[in-house]
């Protein structure tokens, strides 16, 4: 753990106030779930909490039977970090960041399709283009994102890529609310 050198008190209410610039740095959102640790040092650790992040495996499963299907490459994120992949190596992209375009479709909670004009780059540090992107909704909230990645030879998706990831958006979205 890395000290940051603010200090804040905590109120008689028993609440404590987040600096904007650490909320900004990790991406924390006014309404954001907090999952609080303990240990026996008398440390108090918040971390963000993920509803995704539990279904990892499901979701890992659903990117490996959605390529295998295509013979492309999918992507699985909640808000802000890619927890399933399929087509590409794991390595390569699980627990990086999201990138700010990726972000920002799903704050617009729009499905977003290549057309050539533009580009979207789904995580931080990956070369790979993706051409259909359909945010994750459960609950109202949204939770993440579906993203098919470029084959390589077209940056245009196929209008059955296009309903294969809006059906596993959705999908995902169902199982979260269940």
């Amino acid at each position: 753990m890395k000290a940051t050198g603010i200090v804040r008190r905590i109120d008689d209410l028993g609440r404590v106030v987040i600096p904007k610039e650490i909320r900004r740095t990790m991406r924390i959102r006014e309404g954001d779930p907090l999952e609080i640790f303990t240990d026996s040092d008398g440390e108090v650790v918040f971390k963000k909490y993920s509803p995704m992040g539990e279904l990892s495996p499901f979701a890992s499963q659903y990117s490996d039977v959605l390529s295998k299907g295509t013979g492309k490459a999918f992507l699985i994120c909640d808000r802000d970090h890619i927890i399933a992949c399929s087509g590409i190596p794991k390595r390569e992209v699980v627990d990086r960041r999201i990138s700010p375009d990726l972000e920002d479709i799903m704050e617009k909670r729009r499905c977003y399709t290549a057309n050539g004009n533009s580009k979207l780059y789904p995580a931080e540090g990956v070369d790979k283009l993706g051409t259909v992107a359909c945010p994750i909704i459960g609950g109202g909230d949204v939770l993440g994102a579906v993203v098919a990645l470029s084959d390589g030879e077209s940056e245009r998706p196929d209008p059955t890529d296009v309903k294969l990831t809006q059906v596993a958006a959705a999908f995902l979205g169902k199982q979260m609310e269940e």
